[in-house]
């Protein structure tokens, strides 16, 4: 399809919402701060969170849904005599805003008794007047459903006539998240993001056994609009990709079993962000090092003792956190406790040298200042500590994959990623994939089935042995990393290179799965 001729394509709507403008924000966080301060808060921050959703799900072609919502609300939070008290609620007012924050007050007077570490905020610098609005082109609830649907319908015919492919379906889930932040030191931000998260699937069925092999598209979500979608500027090709795919699954059909046991390497972006979001981007969440998130996922072996010291995985492994990334999904502008955006490193020549904080973390941490990473999915939802976008930087030599590939006499290169395991530490895992290649001699010499990958984390990374150059680096990613009890879900991005792994163990799962 040809964007250029539809009338929203060359549309750009990078401006916050006049209809979240509108909501009486300021008057809200007058209300709210002062009554905080008068009822004894020594610090107490208000939250406007509102967020727009759409998904729409086709299958074999025929419009399964359409779901559109919108949940608004605010929050507030305080301190009082070192503990924490948060109340929100969905009504707008100055007069509920008030009842809020002494509701919070309350609430952190009742909890005072418990509370055994007074809560301590880093510093940071005050924004009295910012604003920020994600990079993207065309913001995706502007343009008409029908020719949302049209276009799916479109691409989604495309797998469907191929030969071989007996189902197919296709999704966009699309969500724009508003955050008005304002608190007692005098930072006032107003936010914009929006995100997409695109999937096409084609599914062949061999008649004659019931079995069946599925492919979807490698298109990650992003921080990006429409625009994705039509793959104007070359966000995404499509074409490519829709053309190719059948040709892929019939092969992948008919592909022998994997031989399992240690076996070289070649880890696909497409692969690998799920790998380091499980056994780095988790691992270095500085509330799970120090165990105090345990009850969702479980802790970390990269505990504070390790910092400095820690050899996690090559000499080179270079391995950064990030809220700028632009179209990361965990990018922003400040986050949900008024600490503006940055970059800084978790690994720096296979060692850990850091960790993701928030205000108070960071403070217990010793360091000056917070990197940024507080969030709440939800007005109704306390923020929490949640990941920046964690990447592996590409190597100083810009090995291209096919280089990467050339260096291996018998090895499987994995492209895609599918189900994963990682136990409660963030050490032992196995990750499986969407495409796997056979390596012989340096080439690609067709596909295989069955593939599973095993290992510790410092191991794995340990065996990481040529990291591609950038040429090679994309980002990947997840709409729904899920964390806290009540569970909350959050969206992060994660940039890699292509990569050679030696002598990474092979499971074969269909083999595995009959014991």
């Amino acid at each position: 399809m040809n964007p250029d001729w539809l009338p929203w394509a060359a549309v750009s709507t990078r401006e916050i919402d006049a209809e979240f403008r509108a909501l009486p924000l300021s008057a809200l966080a007058d209300a709210a701060l002062s009554a905080a301060r008068a009822a004894g808060a020594t610090h107490a921050d208000l939250r406007v969170h509102r967020l727009v959703q759409q998904s729409i799900r086709l299958r074999d072609g025929q419009v399964q849904s359409v779901v559109d919502g919108t949940e608004v609300g605010l929050a507030v939070r305080v301190i009082v005599d070192g503990t924490w008290g948060f109340a929100a609620t969905a009504e707008l007012t100055p007069d509920t805003a008030v009842q809020t924050a002494r509701t919070a007050v309350e609430i952190a007077r009742t909890l005072r008794p418990l509370n055994r570490d007074p809560v301590v905020l880093a510093d940071e610098p005050v924004y009295p007047d910012a604003q920020w609005v994600s990079d993207y082109a065309v913001d995706p609830f502007t343009v008409p459903t029908p020719d949302k649907v049209g276009l799916l319908t479109e691409y989604a015919g495309r797998l469907g006539a191929a030969d071989g492919v007996d189902h197919t379906s296709a999704s966009v889930l699309q969500v724009k998240e508003q955050t008005y932040y304002a608190d007692t030191a005098g930072t006032r931000t107003i936010q914009q993001r929006v995100r997409l998260h695109p999937e096409l699937a084609a599914t062949t069925v061999d008649a004659s056994t019931g079995g069946f092999e599925s492919m979807r598209t490698l298109a990650p979500p992003v921080g990006r609009g429409w625009e994705y979608l039509t793959g104007a500027d070359g966000t995404w090709d499509w074409n490519d990709e829709l053309a190719r795919i059948p040709e892929w699954l019939a092969e992948k059909a008919k592909a022998p079993s994997v031989t399992p046991g240690p076996t070289d390497l070649v880890i696909d972006p497409s692969n690998l962000w799920l790998t380091i979001h499980e056994s780095i981007g988790h691992a270095t969440e500085y509330d799970r090092a120090i165990g105090y998130e345990s009850a969702y996922a479980g802790t970390s072996f990269a505990t504070p003792d390790k910092l400095g010291t820690l050899r996690y995985g090559a000499p080179g492994m270079h391995v950064t956190a990030d809220r700028t990334e632009p179209h990361g999904l965990a990018t922003v502008g400040y986050d949900d406790d008024g600490v503006a955006g940055q970059r800084w490193d978790l690994i720096r020549d296979g060692v850990l040298v850091g960790y993701q904080l928030d205000r108070v973390f960071a403070a217990r941490l010793g360091l000056d200042r917070s990197n940024g990473c507080s969030y709440a999915d939800a007005a109704l939802h306390v923020p929490i500590q949640r990941m920046a976008n964690v990447s592996l930087q590409p190597g100083p030599d810009d090995l291209t994959t096919a280089d990467l590939i050339s260096q291996v006499d018998n090895g499987i290169y994995i492209v895609g990623d599918k189900s994963w395991s990682i136990d409660m530490q963030r050490y032992n895992f196995q990750f499986t994939g969407q495409r796997f290649f056979r390596i012989r001699n340096g080439r690609i010499d067709g596909q295989l089935r069955d593939v599973a990958y095993q290992a510790t984390t410092t191991d794995f990374w340990g065996a990481m042995t040529a990291v591609g150059g950038r040429s090679t680096w994309r980002l990947g990613g997840a709409f729904n990393c899920g964390k806290a009890q009540p569970g909350q879900v959050a969206a992060v991005s994660h940039g890699c290179p292509a990569v050679l792994v030696r002598g990474v163990n092979i499971l074969n799962t269909r083999a595995e799965g009959q014991q």
